[in-house]
């Protein structure tokens, strides 16, 4: 099994998704983020040749960070439905292993261990 795909995601509540790794990592991740994160050239804007060809233009609607599905997309990610009506962004589980580690390590920088060490 690879280490770096996940062996289960799943929602947790309205606002979070879980997802665990081949390797045993797991974290929670809030939809708000996953969909700030959201690496279409529609919310990340577009380069090519190193030119760009089309500014980021992420909009406010309401239902943009309700999640409806996840749908696979070959062996390396899964699409994002969003009750808005976006779904061109494909995450790749690089991307979303780095949104996770993202998370935890928000997690223990902020925690109130390491809050009473500084």
């Amino acid at each position: 099994m690879d280490a770096l795909r996940p062996t289960r995601i799943e929602r947790l509540d309205q606002m979070t998704l879980r997802i665990e790794w081949g390797d045993g990592f797991s974290a929670a991740i809030p939809l708000e983020l996953l969909r700030h994160s959201c690496p279409c050239a529609y919310c990340q804007g577009e380069q090519v040749f190193g030119t760009t060809v089309m500014l980021p233009l992420q909009q406010y609607a309401a239902g943009m960070n309700e999640l409806v599905a996840l749908e696979p997309v070959g062996n390396y990610g899964v699409r994002a439905r969003w009750a808005d009506g976006h779904n061109t962004g494909i995450y790749t589980w690089q991307l979303l292993r780095e949104l996770a580690q993202k998370v935890e390590q928000e997690k223990t920088t902020h925690s109130p261990d390491t809050e009473d060490e500084a």
